[in-house]
């Protein structure tokens, strides 16, 4: 009789998170591409020589060059062209991710935006050359992983950290550009090396300000000077049935054993653990439910974190509420 085969139950129920973080890395590597790329071949930019947009390579224009010449269209006739090729576009889009992180929190954040993909990068970099993820972590984190990794500093990350963010500064930079003058006119001057003034000093103003915010700001921009991040955030708290990170408090006795690795895994310095309203910059990214699921691999139970949503996450709010107790009348 053929032996049965038998499928380990506890080590399928991890593989879900580890697959979702090589699907957001991807995500991330492929977004940052296309932001790249956009403007190239005509995906998306505003050509100032032109003056008019592209928007999947037609020639798009606002209609606003008749408004010069009354005789052409009537005021509220005007008035109809920039709501519906201006203003509703841009509204249709924005409502779409504002529903979208009032459902699902700041996808956008953690699985595509460029900015936060160099976080990730920069964060693993200082923290491999002192052991700190920024140079404002109060002390450093665990030389441990929790996969089981030791990190061994080495102060040749620095350097490392600091090619990293004037290198994405300029890629940055020359994107932008991009976005404003004809991609041929920037990469082919800059082949040339003969930029023109303006591009010059476009480049290396941003170069320099946006490597500076990379190498000392990073996630304290995300949370609290990027726009749209904060407006993502504000629609997912409205939300009590948004999707979140869950925490299985009545095993909290369990995090015993644990060095607290889900806190150090989290890229913009927040605690999982907490309610959701400590967690309002959260981006979803849910390397704090991989370091979780890791470090609780031979625990019988499984994790403690993990991604809920509706009644589930209601509920996960109520469990940290005090319970309130009636006043009772004599």
């Amino acid at each position: 009789m053929a032996a049965r085969r038998i499928i380990p139950i506890r080590a399928l129920a991890a593989a879900p998170e580890a697959s979702r973080q090589r699907l957001r890395r991807g995500a991330q590597a492929a977004f940052f591409v296309f932001f790249v790329l956009a403007p190239v071949f005509d995906v998306f930019r505003y050509d100032l020589t032109a003056g008019h947009a592209w928007l999947l390579g037609f020639a798009w224009h606002a209609g606003l060059d008749d408004l010069l010449c009354v005789s052409k269209v009537a005021a509220l006739g005007a008035i109809g062209r920039i709501f519906g090729r201006v203003i509703l576009p841009l509204f249709a889009l924005g409502g779409l991710l504002m529903w979208a992180a009032w459902r699902w929190g700041r996808l956008y954040c953690g699985w595509l935006c460029p900015h936060f993909w160099v976080v990730e990068l920069i964060n693993e970099c200082m923290r491999r050359a002192g052991g700190r993820p920024s140079l404002w972590e109060p002390r450093p984190l665990p030389l441990h992983r929790a996969d089981g990794r030791t990190i061994v500093p080495d102060r040749r990350w620095w350097l490392v950290a600091a090619l990293l963010a004037v290198g994405c500064a300029l890629v940055w930079a020359v994107a932008t550009l991009t976005y404003l003058l004809p991609p041929a006119q920037v990469y082919g001057d800059l082949l040339a090396g003969r930029p023109s003034r303006g591009e010059g000093v476009f480049i290396a103003v941003f170069t320099g300000l946006l490597a500076l915010e990379f190498f000392f700001a990073r996630h304290l921009f995300c949370r609290f000077a990027c726009s749209v991040g904060v407006f993502q955030s504000l629609a997912w708290m409205a939300n009590r049935a948004a999707l979140v990170v869950g925490f299985r408090r009545e095993r909290g006795a369990e995090c015993a054993t644990c060095d607290s690795a889900c806190d150090h895994a989290c890229p913009m310095r927040l605690r999982p653990r907490n309610i959701k309203r400590a967690m309002f910059t959260c981006t979803q990214c849910g390397l704090c439910v991989a370091a979780c699921e890791t470090t609780q691999r031979n625990n019988p139970r499984g994790p403690l974190l993990h991604w809920v949503s509706g009644a589930a996450a209601r509920d996960n709010e109520a469990a940290f509420r005090a319970p309130r107790f009636e006043r009772k009348h004599p």
